[in-house]
């Protein structure tokens, strides 16, 4: 998906499917204000829905079969029952068709259905094109279907699609905040046991603006790279006979690393026990109303991700490094890492000053010129 066609997805239902769509459902893509590969050790991590969506459009089938087409490239994807097994459906369609083999995997009789969809989510950037798309599929085939699945299970029913049909390794985090944030909050979310606060994170009143910068780095992580990430997490765990990073306490981390005899298990561990404690002392600060207070927190996530944890690129620091330079409270990289985007959390009415030295600093090294927009926190899945 990449620019939201300007035919709505029920208008291209009607073009492609020669019928009318029995409604549209929408979901949004994320930013993640700070906690940055805590999802998966169980931790913690503060996301918000950006105002980018996903639109699917769709009516039920009377068998068990799905097509499924995209406004990216005209392609129209069609598989079966036959085709439910991990590896059953290639490239984009395989969001799809996770979604549907996730949902028997639990026991819930996904309906047949023809899908449209269009989206204005960025590819590739970190913004949980992916997420958005899944949970999309998944509100349209729960409501086509006349399911019961309460709200609060579905995040984990997109991520197992993900995780085991996809075979792309990752935590809760992005299909928590496709599916559960809301306008005008972050979501606070414990990875461990789901439960969730809604934070006020009103930035106007305050006088002030999330600036995400796309790097235009390339940005791959099923190849490789987080999943190796995710494994070394869960070595150092083992090794401190913890179920998780997340029981790593702060006070404790010394000892921890004392412990550890590998340096890059020591590395890994130092930032995911800091980008825990970071999460919550940036939620104390947004409970308090102190929305600049945040800014140091964010910059020191942006360099323990660059440091320790091996996750950022050449044009993202740069990004990072520029914004700060021109004024910005703080910036840091979101997303998964090796590319994505940059938030800088600055003055609404610098916004344009924080661009311009960003865009001047990649042109100084011949780097892709960056895209930006200003983010605000936007309601999360549902039908129109």
């Amino acid at each position: 998906m990449s620019e939201l066609a300007n035919e709505s997805s029920a208008q291209r239902f009607e073009s492609v499917f020669s019928g009318t769509a029995e409604g549209t459902w929408v979901a949004p893509g994320r930013v993640n204000l700070i906690g940055e590969h805590t999802d998966y050790n169980d931790g913690f991590v503060l996301p918000f829905a950006i105002p980018q969506r996903t639109e699917v459009a769709a009516a039920r089938l009377p068998e068990h079969s799905w097509e499924a087409w995209s406004a990216l490239n005209g392609e129209t994807v069609r598989f079966t029952e036959d085709d439910l097994t991990p590896g059953g459906v290639p490239g984009w369609g395989a969001y799809v068709a996770s979604v549907v083999w996730a949902l028997r995997e639990r026991g819930y009789d996904a309906p047949g259905a023809r899908l449209a969809i269009t989206s204005d989510v960025p590819l590739g950037a970190g913004l949980s094109s992916s997420a958005s798309l899944e949970s999309a599929v998944l509100g349209a085939l729960v409501d086509l279907g006349r399911l019961d699945v309460p709200v609060e299970e579905r995040p984990a029913i997109a991520q197992l699609g993900e995780n085991k049909y996809v075979g792309m390794p990752s935590g809760i985090l992005d299909q928590s905040a496709s599916i559960r944030c809301r306008e005008g909050h972050a979501l606070f979310l414990d990875c461990r046991s789901l439960a969730v606060e809604h934070i006020p994170f009103d930035l106007a009143s305050a006088g002030l603006a999330i600036l995400v910068i796309n790097s235009n780095a390339p940005h791959q992580l099923v190849d490789g790279e987080y999943a190796a990430r995710r494994a070394s997490c869960e070595a150092a765990a083992a090794a401190l006979g913890v179920p998780a990073l997340r029981d790593v306490s702060l006070d404790g981390l010394d000892d921890a690393l004392a412990r550890l005899d590998d340096d890059v298990l020591r590395r890994r561990t130092r930032h995911i026990v800091t980008e825990n404690d970071r999460v919550l002392r940036t939620v104390e600060l947004l409970r308090a109303g102190d929305v600049r207070g945040i800014g140091p927190l964010m910059t020191a996530s942006h360099a323990s991700m660059r440091d320790d944890f091996e996750i950022t690129v050449e044009q993202v620091d740069l990004a990072v490094s520029a914004a700060l330079e021109a004024g910005a409270f703080g910036a840091r990289m979101t997303g998964g890492g090796f590319g994505g985007c940059v938030l800088a959390l600055v003055e609404t009415s610098a916004a344009d000053e924080v661009r311009s030295a960003v865009e001047k600093a990649y042109a100084a090294r011949a780097f892709t010129p960056p895209a930006t927009f200003v983010a605000t926190a936007a309601p999360g899945a549902h039908r129109l």
